[in-house]
């Protein structure tokens, strides 16, 4: 699987930002289809019980191809990917 070219930025800062990454990433199955968000990541907040788990989908438009098109993959395998997670981990919140 290719790394988007941000994808060690993105996990850096989100380190940085002391958020553990606990995926890399991030695989889930639904209906016998196999997806992988890039990053997936929980942080602390207020209290020790009270977890903030998000996913990280890392995209970057390089000039490459068309930035609408680019752009409509991108929404689409969100689109797909939040619609998984809310059966498969609905407490994840998903980020592009």
């Amino acid at each position: 699987m290719a790394r988007d070219a941000v994808h060690q930025a993105v996990k850096n800062a989100l380190i940085k930002d002391e958020w553990l990454i606990t995926d890399d990433p991030y695989k889930l199955n639904y209906g016998g289809v196999n997806i992988a968000v890039d990053l997936g990541a929980e942080k602390l907040i207020a209290a020790i019980k009270d977890n903030q788990k998000i996913a990280v989908e890392i995209k970057s438009f390089l000039p490459q191809g068309s930035d609408i098109s680019e752009f409509h993959t991108a929404l689409g395998q969100f689109i797909n990917y939040r619609a998984i997670l809310k059966r498969k981990d609905p407490e994840r919140i998903l980020y592009l």
